[in-house]
Protein backbone atom coordinates (compact mmCIF):
# COMPACT_ATOMS: atom_id res chain seq x y z
CA UNK A 1 0.00 0.00 0.00
CA UNK A 2 1.46 3.34 -0.74
CA UNK A 3 1.48 6.13 1.50
CA UNK A 4 -0.28 9.39 1.69
CA UNK A 5 1.56 12.34 1.63
CA UNK A 6 0.34 13.33 5.16
CA UNK A 7 1.40 9.66 6.50
CA UNK A 8 4.90 10.60 4.73
CA UNK A 9 4.85 13.91 6.50
CA UNK A 10 4.16 12.69 10.06
CA UNK A 11 6.88 9.81 9.61
CA UNK A 12 9.85 12.48 8.82
CA UNK A 13 8.56 14.83 11.74
CA UNK A 14 8.76 11.76 14.14
CA UNK A 15 11.87 11.28 12.93
CA UNK A 16 13.26 14.45 13.22
CA UNK A 17 12.03 14.47 16.88
CA UNK A 18 13.75 11.59 17.33
CA UNK A 19 16.82 12.94 16.17
CA UNK A 20 16.62 16.38 17.79
CA UNK A 21 16.26 14.42 21.03
CA UNK A 22 19.46 12.46 20.55
CA UNK A 23 21.01 15.92 19.52
CA UNK A 24 20.39 17.56 23.07
CA UNK A 25 21.56 13.99 24.27
CA UNK A 26 24.89 14.66 22.61
CA UNK A 27 25.18 18.25 23.47
CA UNK A 28 24.07 17.05 27.65
CA UNK A 29 27.03 14.41 27.41
CA UNK A 30 29.79 16.96 25.93
CA UNK A 31 28.95 19.15 28.26
CA UNK A 32 29.15 16.77 31.32
CA UNK A 33 32.14 16.06 30.06
CA UNK A 34 33.79 19.89 29.48
CA UNK A 35 32.60 20.85 33.27
CA UNK A 36 33.86 17.46 34.74
CA UNK A 37 37.40 18.31 32.92
CA UNK A 38 37.03 21.75 34.26
CA UNK A 39 35.70 20.75 37.88
CA UNK A 40 39.02 18.32 38.06
CA UNK A 41 41.19 21.62 37.35
CA UNK A 42 39.60 24.02 39.41
CA UNK A 43 38.80 21.15 42.35
CA UNK A 44 35.43 22.26 42.73
CA UNK A 45 34.10 19.58 43.93
CA UNK A 46 30.44 21.15 44.57
CA UNK A 47 30.34 21.43 40.42
CA UNK A 48 31.48 17.78 40.39
CA UNK A 49 28.74 16.98 42.86
CA UNK A 50 26.05 18.67 40.28
CA UNK A 51 27.29 16.63 37.48
CA UNK A 52 26.70 13.32 39.10
CA UNK A 53 23.06 14.40 40.27
CA UNK A 54 22.15 15.49 36.75
CA UNK A 55 23.20 12.41 35.21
CA UNK A 56 20.00 10.82 35.53
CA UNK A 57 18.07 13.46 32.89
CA UNK A 58 20.52 11.70 30.58
CA UNK A 59 19.33 8.15 31.42
CA UNK A 60 15.50 9.82 31.33
CA UNK A 61 16.13 11.31 27.59
CA UNK A 62 17.75 7.82 26.80
CA UNK A 63 14.54 6.12 27.42
CA UNK A 64 12.15 8.84 25.79
CA UNK A 65 14.42 8.26 22.57
CA UNK A 66 14.00 4.19 23.19
CA UNK A 67 9.90 4.71 23.90
CA UNK A 68 10.03 7.06 20.53
CA UNK A 69 11.90 4.08 18.00
CA UNK A 70 9.09 1.64 19.57
CA UNK A 71 6.39 3.74 18.65
CA UNK A 72 7.69 4.63 15.33
CA UNK A 73 8.27 1.19 14.17
CA UNK A 74 4.80 0.31 15.70
CA UNK A 75 3.01 2.94 13.80
CA UNK A 76 4.80 3.24 10.72
CA UNK A 77 6.26 -0.40 9.91
CA UNK A 78 9.39 1.16 7.76
CA UNK A 79 11.29 -0.65 5.65
CA UNK A 80 14.89 -0.73 4.54
CA UNK A 81 16.60 2.31 4.85
CA UNK A 82 13.66 3.82 7.60
CA UNK A 83 14.37 0.63 9.60
CA UNK A 84 17.98 1.27 9.62
CA UNK A 85 18.07 4.61 10.62
CA UNK A 86 16.00 4.11 13.55
CA UNK A 87 17.92 1.00 14.56
CA UNK A 88 21.07 2.96 14.59
CA UNK A 89 18.86 6.08 16.82
CA UNK A 90 18.10 2.98 19.07
CA UNK A 91 21.76 1.77 19.52
CA UNK A 92 23.13 5.59 18.98
CA UNK A 93 20.84 6.88 22.45
CA UNK A 94 22.16 4.10 24.41
CA UNK A 95 25.95 5.03 23.35
CA UNK A 96 25.00 8.44 24.60
CA UNK A 97 24.00 7.87 27.69
CA UNK A 98 26.92 5.89 28.63
CA UNK A 99 29.55 8.23 27.30
CA UNK A 100 27.65 10.53 29.74
CA UNK A 101 28.63 8.19 32.82
CA UNK A 102 31.95 8.54 31.43
CA UNK A 103 32.14 12.37 32.27
CA UNK A 104 30.33 11.04 35.30
CA UNK A 105 32.63 8.63 36.49
CA UNK A 106 35.56 11.67 35.93
CA UNK A 107 33.41 13.88 38.09
CA UNK A 108 33.74 11.20 41.10
CA UNK A 109 37.05 11.54 40.93
CA UNK A 110 37.22 15.13 41.84
CA UNK A 111 36.80 15.08 45.58
CA UNK A 112 39.32 12.11 45.61
CA UNK A 113 41.97 14.53 43.93
CA UNK A 114 44.16 17.42 45.37
CA UNK A 115 43.80 21.00 43.15
CA UNK A 116 45.84 20.01 39.88
CA UNK A 117 45.38 23.20 38.08
CA UNK A 118 47.29 26.73 38.00
CA UNK A 119 46.26 27.71 40.96
CA UNK A 120 47.72 24.62 42.94
CA UNK A 121 51.36 24.03 44.00
CA UNK A 122 53.53 23.23 41.35
CA UNK A 123 52.94 19.40 40.63
CA UNK A 124 54.97 16.66 39.00
CA UNK A 125 51.84 14.96 37.01
CA UNK A 126 50.97 15.27 33.81
CA UNK A 127 47.56 17.11 33.94
CA UNK A 128 48.26 19.32 31.02
CA UNK A 129 47.22 16.69 28.38
CA UNK A 130 44.05 16.15 29.90
CA UNK A 131 42.01 19.19 28.69
CA UNK A 132 43.64 18.56 25.08
CA UNK A 133 42.37 15.16 24.86
CA UNK A 134 38.84 16.04 26.47
CA UNK A 135 38.33 18.32 23.88
CA UNK A 136 39.47 15.60 21.12
CA UNK A 137 36.94 13.56 22.64
CA UNK A 138 34.04 16.00 23.02
CA UNK A 139 34.73 17.10 19.48
CA UNK A 140 34.28 13.10 18.02
CA UNK A 141 31.31 12.85 19.97
CA UNK A 142 29.77 16.26 18.26
CA UNK A 143 30.85 15.09 15.03
CA UNK A 144 29.35 11.79 15.17
CA UNK A 145 26.38 13.09 16.23
CA UNK A 146 26.28 15.93 13.77
CA UNK A 147 27.48 13.17 11.13
CA UNK A 148 23.92 11.49 12.19
CA UNK A 149 21.85 14.21 12.05
CA UNK A 150 22.81 14.84 8.24
CA UNK A 151 23.63 11.22 7.41
CA UNK A 152 26.90 12.01 6.72
CA UNK A 153 29.10 9.33 5.92
CA UNK A 154 31.99 11.06 4.80
CA UNK A 155 32.09 12.86 8.12
CA UNK A 156 31.39 9.47 10.06
CA UNK A 157 34.53 8.01 8.65
CA UNK A 158 36.49 10.66 9.32
CA UNK A 159 35.46 10.59 12.93
CA UNK A 160 36.60 6.37 12.81
CA UNK A 161 40.02 7.87 11.32
CA UNK A 162 40.88 10.32 14.08
CA UNK A 163 40.27 7.82 16.95
CA UNK A 164 44.15 7.08 17.02
CA UNK A 165 44.75 10.53 18.35
CA UNK A 166 42.74 10.26 21.40
CA UNK A 167 44.62 6.64 21.91
CA UNK A 168 47.96 8.37 21.74
CA UNK A 169 47.09 11.34 24.66
CA UNK A 170 45.91 7.93 26.86
CA UNK A 171 49.54 6.50 25.77
CA UNK A 172 51.59 9.47 26.16
CA UNK A 173 49.63 9.95 30.02
CA UNK A 174 50.15 6.39 30.96
CA UNK A 175 53.73 6.51 30.62
CA UNK A 176 53.99 10.16 31.97
CA UNK A 177 51.92 8.68 35.55
CA UNK A 178 53.78 5.29 35.39
CA UNK A 179 57.04 7.52 35.43
CA UNK A 180 56.08 9.48 38.32
CA UNK A 181 54.24 6.74 40.11
CA UNK A 182 58.08 4.90 39.82
CA UNK A 183 60.03 8.26 40.98
CA UNK A 184 57.70 9.52 44.36
CA UNK A 185 55.61 6.64 46.03
CA UNK A 186 53.08 9.51 47.03
CA UNK A 187 52.13 10.11 43.40
CA UNK A 188 50.80 6.68 43.05
CA UNK A 189 47.08 8.18 44.69
CA UNK A 190 46.99 11.10 42.48
CA UNK A 191 48.38 9.44 39.46
CA UNK A 192 46.24 6.12 39.97
CA UNK A 193 43.24 8.77 40.22
CA UNK A 194 44.06 10.34 37.13
CA UNK A 195 44.88 7.36 35.11
CA UNK A 196 41.33 6.53 35.45
CA UNK A 197 40.12 10.25 34.16
CA UNK A 198 42.28 9.50 31.18
CA UNK A 199 40.70 5.81 30.55
CA UNK A 200 38.00 7.20 30.69
CA UNK A 201 38.45 9.79 28.23
CA UNK A 202 40.15 7.51 25.93
CA UNK A 203 36.34 5.52 26.24
CA UNK A 204 34.80 8.56 25.17
CA UNK A 205 36.11 8.47 22.34
CA UNK A 206 35.63 4.72 21.61
CA UNK A 207 32.46 5.21 22.01
CA UNK A 208 32.82 8.64 19.78
CA UNK A 209 33.94 6.05 16.88
CA UNK A 210 31.28 3.09 17.73
CA UNK A 211 28.68 6.07 16.92
CA UNK A 212 30.42 7.15 13.93
CA UNK A 213 30.54 3.43 12.69
CA UNK A 214 26.79 3.18 13.51
CA UNK A 215 25.69 6.10 11.16
CA UNK A 216 28.31 5.31 8.79
CA UNK A 217 25.96 1.93 8.32
CA UNK A 218 22.61 3.58 8.48
CA UNK A 219 23.81 5.80 5.97
CA UNK A 220 25.09 3.44 3.31
CA UNK A 221 24.03 0.16 4.56
CA UNK A 222 27.95 -1.20 4.51
CA UNK A 223 29.90 -1.79 7.86
CA UNK A 224 32.88 1.00 8.21
CA UNK A 225 35.03 -1.92 9.82
CA UNK A 226 34.86 -4.07 6.40
CA UNK A 227 36.82 -1.98 4.60
CA UNK A 228 40.15 -2.07 3.81
CA UNK A 229 42.56 -0.21 6.27
CA UNK A 230 45.79 1.61 4.89
CA UNK A 231 49.37 0.85 5.81
CA UNK A 232 48.73 2.89 8.84
CA UNK A 233 46.12 1.24 9.83
CA UNK A 234 43.40 4.06 9.09
CA UNK A 235 39.92 2.70 7.42
CA UNK A 236 39.92 3.92 3.99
Amino acid sequence: MTSTPHTLKAFDEEQNALRALIRRMGEHAQRALDDALRCLLEHDAEGAARIVARDHQLDDMEAQAETHVVQIIARRAPMADDLRDLIAAHKIAGTVERIGDYAKNIAKRVPMLEPVGEAASPSPLPVSLLPEMGRVAGAQVHDALEAFITRDATLAAQVCASDRVVDDYYTAMLRSLLTCMMEAPQNIAPATHLLFVARNIERIGDHATNLAEMVYFAATGQRLGERVRGEDGVRL
